[in-house]
């Protein structure tokens, strides 16, 4: 094998690692965008980057011919043709808000990761997984015990079927006593007299779903209550 081969094969291997461990921290947490994806990413990104340097230098140069390449010329199209894959992972949801956002950066690091690679950058390139790696498994943790209330905070909502309007008053004034701050509410008469409401409040990050599912459910008034962390 030549040199050039050797250098090619250790470059694939690298990015293949790389791109398993990105890959392996989405996989743990159930997203989209898993072990295999990342591995395509990464590996076709340095396969890419490499056939982009290398085919630069192949075209002898002699007086009457001149071809010149851009050595990253096949590099710059992955960063921007990436972008379709991170648009299908990015969702919005019923309640307006929008989940997917790390998983699409992710993809996108993951072709980072690859283009480095393939480049030459190994050392750049380990280190620009473990900090991404530490940005977001460990900072966000680290935050939620250090960081200002907002981080220490996490957003529920509730949709509740009431059977009197009299009863609306008392359930918000229920709520916020059980330590629940309420962020936003909206309240849709149905037929038959009932209403729904629906609430996005904000508890404490260590505060199960579960309890706060608890405490609502057994207030007087309320039929029908529907609950969704949105952590």
């Amino acid at each position: 094998m030549s040199n050039l081969e050797i250098d090619m094969l250790i470059k694939l291997g690298l990015s293949a690692v790389l791109g398993m461990i990105i890959g392996l921290e989405r996989e743990l947490k159930r997203k989209p965008v898993g072990l295999k994806t990342s591995l395509v990413i990464c590996i076709v990104s340095c396969l890419l980057t490499v056939v982009s340097i290398e085919s630069a230098y192949m075209f002898p140069k002699n007086e009457k011919i001149n071809i010149t390449m851009d050595p990253l010329r096949l590099a710059a199209q992955i960063v921007s043709g990436i972008g379709f894959l991170g648009a299908g992972v990015i969702l919005r949801r019923g309640n307006d808000s929008i989940s997917g956002l790390t998983t699409a950066a992710l993809i996108w690091g993951a072709a980072g990761i690859g283009i480095a690679v393939g480049a030459g950058y190994y050392l750049e390139s380990i280190i620009g997984v473990t900090l991404l790696i530490i940005s977001v498994k460990f900072i966000p943790f680290l935050m939620s015990l250090i960081g200002p209330k907002q981080l220490r905070e996490k957003e529920i909502t509730l949709k509740l079927r009431v059977a009197k309007k009299e009863n609306i008053k008392y359930i918000i004034s229920f709520i916020q006593d059980q330590k629940i701050s309420i962020k936003n509410i909206r309240i849709k008469d149905l037929e038959g007299g009932e209403h729904l409401i629906y609430l996005r409040v904000i508890v404490d990050y260590r505060r199960k779903t579960t309890d706060v599912y608890y405490n609502v459910s057994a207030i007087k008034g309320i039929r029908q209550i529907e609950i969704e962390n949105l952590h």
